[in-house]
């Protein structure tokens, strides 16, 4: 079963961002901050089945960049979806296994970028 975290402070998009997620994969789990998502990540049996994170660029206290420069440095190959506002851009994410996806974007095209990077992610990048 493929197993997504998804890292979202903001309690209404975080809810349509899992009910289309929920949509075609198995297992979609939502935590609040990045502190958070690192605790879980240093869970073995969670990282083990873990296989995508998608996180917003800014969240409390630690965002964006700094968050997945630490998730890169306890999970190197793990892929990351970012979800910016329009506006920002990628530059901030010019690592391997790391998408930015700038709004406006459909849910459709959210969904099918977390579907390939899942199904292909050393093809990931930024």
């Amino acid at each position: 079963m493929t197993s997504i975290l998804l890292v979202d402070d903001d309690p209404l998009q975080a809810s349509l961002i899992l009910s289309v997620l929920e949509q075609r994969f198995g297992d979609v789990r939502r935590v609040t901050d990045a502190a958070e998502a690192l605790c879980l990540i240093e869970q073995q049996g969670f990282a083990d089945n873990l296989h995508l994170v998608i996180s917003g660029h800014h969240l409390p206290r630690m965002g964006g960049p700094p968050f997945v420069n630490e998730l890169r440095s306890r999970a190197p190959d793990l892929p990351i979806l970012v979800l910016g506002v329009l506006g920002e851009t990628p530059a901030d994410y010019a690592e391997a296994h790391v998408c930015f996806l700038a709004k406006p974007y459909t849910a459709a095209k959210m969904l099918n970028l977390a579907h390939w990077m899942v199904a292909d992610p050393k093809a990931a990048v930024a």
